[in-house]
């Protein structure tokens, strides 16, 4: 709290400008009568924007620069801007006992269950072959392959995998999930597999595996030379977890090799891609700038309020996260 008894809030990411997020924050700290101050921290406006760190009363982060937390050490409730969490639990300098909460988005799994449906059918049907025909003015059909022909794996199971899930299955396309545990709820249409022994089973000969795994030390790397190995040959990877999911070196082999024919990837391990990077110019790779899902600032912005009252009130935040597991 700063010297007006306003709530201080610290926006922090050493990617992503946070300016976009403050009108919504102060017109959902306004609804509760609460004033409140912002203080941007970012790779052009650095620690000095913190001032008096010690005045921090909640931190809203993507990927904050490690080793900040020092400098607020009465932050009393830590919040990310997504669903993800990896990149503020990497910082082994994060408080322990402050709360670490996420946003729940209504309409995120939606928005995945769009953009996945796109990448599976667009891929299956070859539609990048017909833009470039349409570029030439060449009129050529091609072979359609049935969906009941075409198996599909999502591995991450949650909230977003199962909506993705039901999605595809409803078009057709043979469906199978792999999950750390068995699903609670499992979806109809969907064949499930859980644990380490159950997952060359669920890759086995797959056409298109959607990758929607929380990132821990545990699924880290999980697309990799092992894994593109077991799928279906010519097979299409769609990630649309965390950048560090994917062993990119692994991913150029496979494609080179054929025995890969698609990668759709909308996370990376830099963001933005660098202007270098092989995936821009690879004729195998689609990229798409981190934009699966988007969640309206005016949802993060309330959900990061109720929180804060939460907290305040000596509660546990709705959407805390359990450090143990990741997510």
């Amino acid at each position: 709290m700063n010297v007006n008894g306003e709530t201080v809030v610290a926006l922090l990411s050493r990617s992503l400008c946070m300016d976009y997020l403050a009108p919504a924050v102060q017109g959902a700290f306004a609804k509760i009568g609460e004033g409140v101050e912002l203080r941007f921290v970012d790779t052009v406006r650095g620690t000095d924007a913190l001032r008096d760190g010690a005045e921090v009363d909640v931190a809203l982060c993507w990927e904050p620069q490690p080793g900040h937390w020092p400098l607020m050490p009465n932050v009393r409730l830590v919040h990310s801007v997504a669903a993800g969490v990896d990149h503020i639990l990497e910082d082994p300098t994060l408080p322990a006992g402050v709360p670490l909460a996420r946003i729940r988005d209504p309409h995120m799994a939606s928005a995945m269950a769009a953009y996945v449906t796109w990448a599976v059918t667009s891929g299956h049907r070859g539609m990048d072959r017909y833009a470039a025909q349409q570029r030439s003015q060449t009129w050529v059909e091609h072979a359609v392959q049935p969906a009941t022909q075409y198996p599909i794996g999502i591995a991450g199971m949650g909230t977003l995998g199962s909506h993705c899930a039901r999605a595809l299955a409803a078009i057709g396309y043979p469906m199978r999930g792999w999950s750390r545990s068995a699903p609670v709820k499992p979806v109809a249409g969907c064949e499930h597999f859980a644990g380490d022994a159950q997952r060359g089973e669920f890759l086995q000969g797959l056409k298109a595996l959607i990758c929607l795994l929380p990132l821990t030390e545990q699924t880290r790397g999980a697309l990799n030379a092992d894994c593109f190995a077991q799928l279906g040959n010519g097979a299409h990877v769609i990630n649309v977890g965390r950048g560090a999911h994917l062993i990119e070196s692994d991913l150029l082999v496979a494609l080179d090799a054929g025995q890969l024919g698609l990668a759709t990837l909308d996370a990376f391990n830099v963001e933005p891609l660098p202007a270098n990077d092989a995936m821009w110019s690879h004729p195998k790779v689609r990229v798409t700038p981190h934009i699966a899902t988007r969640t309206a600032p005016e949802v993060i912005a309330e959900q990061t309020v109720r929180h804060w009252q939460q907290v305040c009130a000596g509660e546990v935040p709705h959407h805390a996260v359990d450090r143990a597991n990741g997510y």
